[in-house]
């Protein structure tokens, strides 16, 4: 789950957007990407109002979501529908207005969803993201 409180307005077609997407997931480091097992990710403008009040969210921003069995949860898998990682398209553009950012924010969140896949907690996605960010300087 990658959440934020901020407004701003730009918006891509949903092609340009599915190709950012793409490319969030191009970045993922090969090694993790052969390790993705039976996950869909799917782009929505919005996440429903089912996710909202799951993950009791109230007026917070959803970038994306993980719905699923995390690979370190699982036992006796078969025969199940996917795992499904969804990013947020109309919460990403109402943050970030500047082409370069939504593309950031794009990889920034495909990368913490598969995370989640991988079975990281939220705490643990954030340390991680936050170790990320100090080894690019």
């Amino acid at each position: 789950m990658t959440a934020f409180c901020l407004y701003s307005k730009h918006m891509l077609t949903n092609e340009e957007f599915e190709k950012l997407v793409g490319q969030g997931i191009d970045a993922i480091d090969k090694k993790f990407l052969v390790k993705l097992e039976n996950v869909e990710i799917v782009v929505e403008d919005n996440p429903t109002p089912f996710q909202l009040e799951k993950l009791k969210l109230r007026g917070a921003l959803l970038f994306g979501l993980y719905e699923g069995i995390p690979l370190t949860k699982r036992e006796s898998y078969g025969q199940v529908l996917p795992d499904k990682i969804t990013i947020f398209k109309n919460q990403i553009e109402q943050v970030y207005s500047r082409p370069e950012d939504i593309k950031k924010a794009i990889a920034d969140t495909v990368w913490h969803e598969i995370a989640h896949h991988f079975g990281m907690d939220e705490k643990q996605v954030r340390d991680a993201e936050r170790n990320r960010k100090e080894n690019k300087k």
